[in-house]
């Protein structure tokens, strides 16, 4: 089968006719997204180098329970707008996009789920509107405080050298496009514990969505973004999130520590973390109906809470 036949099926995992793609332009930019069902909403916010297909076990079973899911291409992605240079790519910026998709979409308030880069996000939104945030899900993805500490020490710098690499121009993209995007499929193909976490159909899905014009820079500038900022003033940024917080980790992430699970407390008091032990980087292909189960029963307990709370008051 031919590569854009396989990204076609691949695609076509999160079924057409149970989904629309949508747009909208919000912070000045034109962000795409798919959207599933209807009930209270959730934003799903992918990581690096993925797109919304990353959520496609999530989407299918977040609508069947009765959730209206909108899983984003974050800028540079896909087929979202992906502006020129690093500085479109800052972290304040990127969560301008969330917040506006928040406000245009979902009401200005919302459930938000994300993983890796998308956490990132997830963790900085919740922090600084946290009207916006309803509940917040973070999948392997560091509280801002955990990685500034962690990466003090060397087995953290070890797991985090491709950041540093990432820092270098042009190089980096000329490395990851070779082969047809050789290391993509090395990755994608090793890292997951589960043999079959991503098919070749998926793999392809990927390269596709990569291999859009500026979609690789795109995607390294956020790093290249975040080195140039004075971290320092980015520790200062970090405030209490109140927020109803489940934190779900694949414990064989071969790129973040368990350490960066420890300590949250004081920083996110209402938190729940879920581990799990036979899951990598890529939990929610790992160990999809699990990761399913834990983020639908979380939404609905935190909501009848909320609900009953309300109702009391």
């Amino acid at each position: 089968m031919k590569a854009a036949d396989l990204a076609k099926a691949g695609c076509a995992a999160v079924d057409s006719r149970q989904r629309s793609d949508r747009y909208v332009v919000v912070n000045g930019i034109r962000l795409h997204y798919v959207e599933a069902g209807t009930g209270p909403a959730v934003v799903l916010l992918h990581g690096f180098p993925e797109f919304w297909y990353s959520w496609r076990h999530q989407i299918p079973a977040l609508a069947e329970a009765g959730f209206r899911v909108i899983a984003l291409d974050l800028r540079g992605y896909n087929e979202s707008e992906k502006p020129l240079g690093r500085r479109p790519y800052g972290i304040e910026t990127l969560t301008d996009d969330v917040l506006g998709i928040i406000r245009a979409e979902c009401g200005g308030r919302c459930a938000v789920v994300g993983h890796d880069w998308g956490g990132a996000i997830a963790w900085h939104l919740a922090m600084h509107h946290p009207k916006a945030v309803e509940k917040l899900v973070v999948l392997n993805a560091p509280h801002p405080y955990c990685f500034f500490r962690e990466l003090k020490t060397l087995a953290q710098l070890r797991k985090s050298w491709y950041m540093l690499f990432f820092q270098l121009p042009r190089l980096p993209e000329l490395l990851l496009r070779a082969g047809d995007f050789a290391w993509l499929s090395h990755v994608l193909r090793t890292d997951p514990v589960r043999p079959d976490a991503f098919t070749e159909a998926d793999i392809a899905c990927y390269k596709q969505a990569l291999a859009q014009p500026g979609a690789m820079t795109a995607a390294i500038n956020y790093y290249r973004a975040l080195f140039r900022r004075n971290p320092f003033a980015l520790r200062r940024q970090i405030r209490p999130i109140g927020a109803p917080t489940l934190l779900i980790w694949g414990e064989r992430d071969r790129y973040l520590g368990l350490d960066l699970v420890k300590g949250l407390e004081p920083w996110v008091p209402n938190i729940r973390v879920e581990r799990i032990t036979e899951a990598s980087h890529w939990v929610q292909m790992d160990a999809p109906e699990r990761v399913n189960h834990l983020i639908i029963d979380f939404l609905r307990c935190s909501r009848a809470r909320g609900e009953a709370a309300d109702s009391s008051g």
